[in-house]
C-alpha cells in the first residue's frame, strides 16, 4: 500500500503592494539623489562630484530592475511555475552585485593613476551641502529598505538597500577628500580614500553575488533554522515517532521544508494524519511562512533507527 503524502496549501500572504511601495521609494530616492548631486557639481565645478552624480544613475538602473523583478516574484504560481516565481528576486540581487563591481572598478580605474599624479581639487562652494544632503537621503532610504527586506524576507529589497549603502560610502569618501585635501595639502589623499572606498564596496558586491548564486542553487535554510526544526522534531521521539530525509531550501521570500515522518505500523491512518498536521503547523510557526511537506512511512520501512539526519 502506498504511503499517503500530505501537503497543506501554502499560507497566503500578499507582499506585492508593500514591496512595490518600497521599490517606488528606492526609485524616487535615486532620482532625488541624481538631482542633488548634479546641483552639487553645477555650483562647484568639481569633477569628483560629477563622477559621484553619474554613478547615481547606476543606482537608478538597479532600482528599476529591482521593481521589475519584484513584480515577477510576486506573481502567483501557475502551470509552468508550480512553486511560484519568488526566485526572480535573486536575479535582482545578482544584477545589483554586478553594478557594485562595475562601480568599484570604475573608481579604482580613476583613482590608482592619481596616486602618482594627483589632480588639484576644485573649490566646493555650496556644492558640498548638496552632496551631503544626497548622502543623508541615501542613508535614510537604505535603512528603511533594509528593515523592510528583513521583515518581508525580500532579497531584491536587501540588495537595493546594500547598493544604496555603497553609494553612501562613495559619496562620503568624496566629501572627506574634498575637505581633507585642502586642510592637509596632501593631493594623493583624494585617490587613497577613493581606493579604500572601492575595496570596501567590492566586498559588498561579492556578498550580494554569492547570496544570489546560493539562492538560485537551492541553498539550505540558515543553520539556526535547521537546528530549530531538528529540536522540534526530536520531541516526538518519546512517542515512538522518528523522522528522516529532512531537506530545506530558500527560494526568494519562500522557504521549503521536506521530511519523512516515521510512525509505528499499528497506528490508524487518522491518527497519523493528525500528527502530520500538527508537525506541519509547528514547523510553520517556528519558521514563518515555510511550506512544509511531510511524507508518512511506517517505522518498519526504516533501514536503521537512531538519530535522524538531514540529507
Amino acid at each position: 500500500m502506498m504511503s499517503p503524502e500530505h501537503t497543506p496549501p501554502p499560507r497566503q500572504k500578499s507582499r506585492r503592494d508593500e514591496t512595490r511601495r518600497y521599490a517606488r521609494l528606492s526609485i524616487t530616492a535615486a532620482l532625488a539623489t541624481i538631482t542633488l548631486k548634479l546641483c552639487a557639481w553645477w555650483v562647484s565645478g568639481s569633477v569628483g562630484l560629477l563622477s559621484d552624480a553619474l554613478e547615481s544613475f547606476v543606482n537608478l538602473a538597479g532600482a528599476l530592475f529591482a521593481m521589475v523583478m519584484l513584480h515577477i516574484a510576486n506573481e502567483p504560481a501557475d502551470e509552468d511555475h508550480p512553486f511560484g516565481h519568488s526566485k526572480a528576486e535573486y536575479f535582482s540581487s545578482g544584477f545589483e552585485g554586478t553594478l557594485i563591481f562595475v562601480a568599484a572598478g570604475a573608481i579604482l580605474w580613476t583613482a590608482i593613476p592619481r596616486l602618482t599624479q594627483p589632480a588639484e581639487l576644485e573649490s566646493l562652494g555650496v556644492g558640498l551641502w548638496f552632496s551631503a544632503a544626497s548622502t543623508a537621503l541615501n542613508l535614510a532610504v537604505s535603512r528603511v529598505l533594509s528593515k523592510a527586506a528583513a521583515r518581508l524576507r525580500s532579497v531584491a529589497l536587501d540588495a537595493d538597500a546594500r547598493h544604496l549603502m555603497t553609494d553612501v560610502w562613495t559619496s562620503t569618501g568624496v566629501i572627506v577628500a574634498l575637505l581633507a585635501v585642502p586642510l592637509t595639502g596632501w593631493q594623493w589623499l583624494d585617490a587613497a580614500i577613493a581606493i579604500v572606498v572601492a575595496i570596501h564596496i567590492l566586498f559588498e558586491g561579492w556578498r550580494l553575488m554569492r547570496s544570489s548564486a546560493g539562492g538560485l542553487m537551492d541553498e539550505a535554510l540558515p543553520p539556526a533554522d535547521v537546528l530549530r526544526i531538528h529540536a522540534l522534531l526530536d520531541e516526538y521521539a518519546q512517542h515512538g515517532v522518528l523522522y528522516s530525509a529532512l531537506k530545506t531550501r530558500n527560494a526568494g521570500s519562500q522557504r521549503f521544508v521536506n521530511l519523512k515522518v516515521l510512525v509505528p505500523g499499528d497506528w490508524r491512518v487518522d491518527r497519523a494524519h493528525d500528527l502530520l498536521d500538527e508537525i506541519e503547523l509547528r514547523i510553520g510557526q517556528a519558521i514563518p511562512d515555510a511550506q512544509v511537506t511531510t511524507h508518512l512511512e511506517p517505522l518498519s520501512l526504516q533501514g536503521h533507527q537512531g538519530s535522524p539526519t538531514q540529507q
